[in-house]
Formats: C-alpha cells, structure tokens, sequence
C-alpha cells in the first residue's frame, strides 16, 4: 500500500494528510484556534475522521508540533497542544506534551517566506527530552496547519533520529 502522494518525497515523515484545504471554515478554525485554546464538535469530529482512516490510524503515540516556551508565553497556548489533547481524548491515544521540545526562538513564518527560506528557518529548531519514550513508537505529529511541510519534516527527521519508527502528520488544514 502507498501512503505518499509523491509530492513530500523531500521529507522525513511517513505520511501527512488534513481536514482539508487552507480556505473558508477551516481557515477560520485555524484562526480562532490561535486566539482561543477551544476546538469545536464540529472541527474534533473532522479531525477524528481523518485519524481513523489509514495511514493515520497505525499511530499509538500523539506528539504537539510545540512552540518555543517565549512564543507560547506570547500567545497563552500551543494551538497544536490543544488540538492534540483533544483529539487524545477523543480517541484515547496517548499523548506526550512534553518529549518533543523547540529549542530555538525562529521568526514566525511568513506569508513571504520561501519554501527553502522555511526550511532553514527551522533547522535545528528541535529536540527530544525522552527518545526512551519514542523509542519505535508510531506517532502522530499534530500542528494547526501544513504550509511547506518544514516544521513537521524537521520533526519528524528529530523524532526518527531518535527511535521513532513511523512519523505521521495531521493537521487541521494544507496550505
């Protein structure tokens, strides 16, 4: 069975899939989500749907795409922690907040920023606390949105250099 698209060749984790397109509903979810630490039934039911179903499904771990400690502090939460606590709740996976850590302050992503600009921007920007808790798990990488795929590919190259055997990403929406 093929679960890649052949589009993320380039990158670390397994397989990536999201609720949908970067537009309308989820656009504004994603949105909301960053003001306010709440995810609603409706975007909990999408999110769950997409877990479900193959590849995701094969995950026994959830891990948040974390924030560094300055910018969480900044914004009050990490919206892919929240995101990631719900769907463990939802579905009873276990969920570690803390194994998967972002070491290094980036500049936020912007809208102007290249692909490879992206890349370099997170480059050793994580590390893991705990591989003994990784240690040939299947994970699931939880973040709000997929834009060039940087962030959860550096993830996952840190999760995998440290005994993960699988690096699965879901997000709430794909750029």
């Amino acid at each position: 069975m093929s679960i890649r698209c052949g589009r993320c060749n380039e990158y670390e984790f397994t397989a990536a899939r999201a609720c949908g397109l970067y537009d309308g509903v989820l656009r504004a979810s994603v949105l909301a989500l960053k003001r306010e630490p709440h995810v609603s039934r409706r975007l909990l039911e999408a999110i769950v749907n997409v877990q479900q179903r193959e590849p995701l499904a094969i995950a026994d771990l959830i891990l948040p795409v974390p924030l560094h400690p300055r910018r969480e502090r900044q914004r009050g939460h990490n919206q892919a922690a929240v995101l990631a606590s719900a769907l463990a709740t939802a579905t009873k996976l276990e969920l570690d907040e803390h194994v998967l850590v972002r070491r290094l302050h980036t500049e936020r992503h912007r809208a102007g920023m290249d692909a490879r600009a992206r890349r370099e921007s997170v480059t050793g920007a994580f590390d893991v606390r705990a591989p003994k808790q990784i240690a040939g798990r299947r994970v699931l990488l939880i973040d709000d949105v997929f834009t060039t795929g940087a962030t959860v590919s550096e993830c996952a190259a840190v999760l995998k250099a440290e005994g993960a055997a699988d690096v699965l990403v879901l997000t709430i929406a794909r750029a």
